[in-house]
């Protein structure tokens, strides 16, 4: 890997020489601008605006704009004898636990790799102490014109950096919570629980850019002179008005995904306070009345259905009887 940076570790009076190298990579597919006409490419040319010409990289400095609009020239030399230890030192200030360091600080990561043998004992010696304390260490060091904060940390055998943001760079979380009141009931927690138990835990190495592999199959096709392939259709969405039915909902399809049963264990429901009476609606005497009479009703048609079963079966038993007679009769003359 190509190194952006070369310098040491100052790790108190241990200087460890080392090169900084960009421990990610992006695999994002970039546009070029074009004429629409004639797919022509757009380019940009730099002009002197008080030569009027185009001037070439090498006639390109850099200059500081001051508060009345002239500008101050700052070459390269000046950056790198700025009088601060950090020019060309990542200098360690600090051993903090990883926890301490709010993830919003997070910025790039990059990989400190030894540069020759010399350094290959001091580097092995903070990557060990760093692995027997369990810390990070937090260090000042300058890039690209300017100080920045790193976060040092072990990553299998190597020593890597995570740049971090100044504490003041961070924005405070207000006016983004919601401003109204909001209830959440134990039964919704218990439902989000089920599906973040339902979801499980995944390995990140199986997850992969479908965006940029679904604009490669576009690219391809209309390369082939082919119709690209066609957006799937959106999935129904909407304004959630139940949010229970819409939690053992997603609670269901998270379990058939993972070919489990789509049963969604119902919530037992709440039990009454305590102290609290059981109260029972008192009926009106019109409603007993009603309902006696529905009863009596009932009854007597229940009797009425049961006679008339019962003189159905005589009537059939009778006209039976008689074929029965006559045919043993008939037997006996035989």
């Amino acid at each position: 890997m190509r190194s952006i940076w070369n310098g040491a570790i100052s790790f108190g009076l241990v200087t460890i020489p080392i090169k900084l190298v960009n421990a990610t990579e992006s695999h994002s597919i970039s546009f070029r601008q074009v004429h629409t006409e004639d797919n022509g490419r757009i380019r940009y040319r730099k002009f002197c605006e008080l030569e009027d010409r185009e001037v070439t990289q090498s006639e390109i400095g850099k200059g500081y704009e001051d508060a009345d609009g002239s500008i101050i020239p700052v070459t390269d030399d000046d950056l790198s004898h700025l009088p601060i230890p950090t020019a060309r030192t990542i200098e360690i200030v600090a051993f903090v636990p990883a926890d301490r360091i709010d993830p919003l600080q997070m910025d790039a990561a990059y990989y400190l790799a030894a540069s020759g043998a010399p350094a290959a004992k001091p580097y092995t010696l903070l990557r060990e102490a760093l692995k027997r304390s369990n810390k990070v260490a937090i260090a000042k060091y300058a890039l690209r014109g300017r100080e920045r904060l790193g976060m040092l940390r072990v990553v299998g055998d190597a020593i890597a950096m995570h740049g971090l943001l100044w504490p003041d760079e961070v924005r405070a979380p207000e006016g983004v919570a919601p401003d109204v009141d909001v209830t959440v009931r134990d039964k919704e927690l218990d439902l989000a629980g089920a599906l973040m138990d339902t979801l499980g835990e995944v390995d990140l190495k199986d997850l992969h850019d479908e965006y940029r592999e679904a604009l490669e199959e576009v690219i391809a096709a209309k390369a082939a002179g082919e119709t690209p392939p066609e957006a799937p259709a959106p999935a129904a969405g909407g304004k959630v008005l139940d949010l229970m039915a819409a939690l053992e909902k997603s609670v269901r399809a998270a379990k058939e995904s993972r070919g489990e049963e789509a049963e969604v264990t119902p919530m037992p429901s709440k039990k009454p306070a305590a102290g609290a009476k059981k109260t029972t609606a008192k009926k009106s005497p019109a409603a007993k009345k009603t309902a006696a009479k529905k009863s009596t009703t009932a009854e007597k048609a229940t009797a009425e259905r049961s006679t008339a079963r019962k003189s159905t079966a005589k009537k059939t038993q009778a006209r039976k009887t008689p074929a029965r007679k006559t045919a043993s009769s008939r037997n006996r003359s035989a």
